[in-house]
């Protein structure tokens, strides 16, 4: 398993030194190796574990990783960085991946947040790379507000080890003797802990009242960066919502229920009201980011684990793929582009597909996705007392989403080209669109379908 973590830090280490985008790539790459390794071998201890859950997340970061680092090769040619910054996002990437992968793999609830830490610090100096005050102004919001999540979070995390230690001793900080030993904890002093670590949680994933800060910090950054938030960091944050979880099923499923659609559905609303707003495209694609990890919330908790896992998959492979595409429809125009795809075909078609993957058009796996999700919700309201509130909290979402397809829709259809020349699309480019598309075409398969039904029973 120790593998696993050579490659941020060997990317770490290489950032002191003159960069080479190729072999930065090409050590990303070997990360597929102990990634498929752990992926069949599963093992735990007292601070690691791993099983068919977080070796699903922890492979689909692995690919998000690739791809983000293949995207990278043409930074230099797209936006105007200096040797000096370019090296340092390499080496805070480095930091911000390392501390992913021990967040996802993490046992012990402490080593969960250490994780999140590690990247929340190393991500507010890659949103500086740029020397602008927009940007600088970004890092110190993202640093507050971070800080305040990252605070909830730990505060959350002692008080369900509270709930715990009178039984389970030091084991209380244990995700795997937690989730077996739901009985032996305080209802009361679990449930408040697990309110306050998904609150925080849910800062960090823009949902309400922060809609807007995480928009706002991935307009302002690099594009990688923006990929690396909506890709790596939300997986490890979503993975510990799925771990929290999971416990507080066992506790009290209906408070569960009631609190997490409440704070899904308040924030689906303002932000399908943000995206009807929007005429961004990067901000476009945060604000959506910040939907589907309601979505997934919203079918996890319903007993809808094939289509959270699905949509969470398909979400990492898209929002990256999209985040890094801004680079080539902007053209280095950052704040002037309005819209359009003025680029070559091929370049065109790939990007479209991915435009028009994102709003769930079939095949897009987030059609199937969203279709099993809604399934599982009903599926719920027939077994449950409130079964008129359930299917109306199903078409209000259902309505907000039509919003945000129409958003989608309007603005791919009505751009305008700013500068009236045609832009260009790197290999790179090329190799990281094809690279994302082929993973999104592996999630359809019926045997990737079988597996993801058997992650969680």
């Amino acid at each position: 398993m120790e593998f696993i973590f050579l490659p941020p830090i060997a990317i770490f280490i290489l950032s002191f030194f003159k960069i080479n985008r190729i072999a930065m790539s090409l050590i990303a790459l070997s990360i597929i190796f102990p990634a498929v390794y752990i992926f069949n071998n599963h093992f735990r201890n007292t601070l690691f574990f791993v099983d068919n859950l977080n070796a699903f997340v922890i492979l689909v970061s692995s690919i998000v990783s690739i791809g983000i680092s293949i995207g990278a090769i043409s930074l230099k040619e797209r936006i105007n960085l200096s040797e000096d910054e370019y090296k340092k996002f390499y080496r805070f990437y480095g930091i911000f991946w390392l501390g992913v992968i021990i967040s996802i793999l993490a046992n012990n609830m402490g080593l969960f947040w250490i994780g999140l830490e590690f990247a929340t610090l190393s991500t507010v100096y890659m949103i500086k790379i740029i020397p602008s005050k927009e940007a600088h102004n970004e890092a110190w919001k993202y640093l507050i507000v971070g800080a305040i999540a990252i605070a909830l979070i730990l505060f959350g995390i002692i008080l369900i080890y509270a709930s715990g230690k009178a039984n389970l001793g030091e084991n209380a900080m244990n995700f795997y003797i937690l989730e077996a030993h739901t009985k032996s904890l305080k209802p009361f002093l679990f449930e408040l802990g697990f309110a306050i670590v998904a609150t925080g949680m849910f800062i960090k994933m823009g949902f309400f009242p922060m809609n807007l800060w995480l928009a706002d910090i991935e307009r302002q950054s690099i594009y990688p960066v923006g990929a690396l938030f909506s890709g790596i960091l939300e997986s490890a944050i979503i993975l510990g919502f799925f771990r929290f979880s999971k416990i507080a099923m066992e506790v009290n499923y209906s408070h569960l229920i009631a609190f997490t659609y409440i704070y899904a559905l308040f924030t689906l609303f303002i932000v399908s009201f943000l995206i009807y707003r929007s005429k961004d495209y990067i901000r476009l694609f945060s604000l959506s980011g910040i939907e589907h990890m309601t979505l997934i919330s919203i079918f996890w908790v319903s007993g809808g684990y094939f289509a959270a896992l699905l949509h969470f998959a398909a979400h990492a492979f898209f929002k990256p793929a999209l985040f890094l595409s801004g680079s080539v429809i902007e053209q280095n125009g950052k704040f002037r582009f309005k819209g359009s795809l003025n680029i070559p075909v091929m370049g065109k078609i790939l990007i479209s597909a991915l435009l028009l993957g994102i709003v769930s058009l079939p095949p897009s796996p987030m059609f199937f996705s969203e279709i099993f999700g809604f399934k599982s919700m009903i599926d719920l309201a027939k077994n449950s007392e409130y079964f008129g509130v359930m299917i109306f909290t199903i078409f209000l979402i259902l309505v907000f989403l039509s919003v945000i397809f129409y958003k989608f829709v309007n603005i791919f259809q009505e751009g305008v080209y700013s500068y009236g020349k045609k832009g260009d699309v790197k290999k790179s480019e090329y190799l990281m669109l094809i690279w994302f598309i082929i993973a999104l075409s592996v999630l359809i398969l019926p045997n990737t379908f079988n597996y993801l039904e058997g992650i969680v029973k």
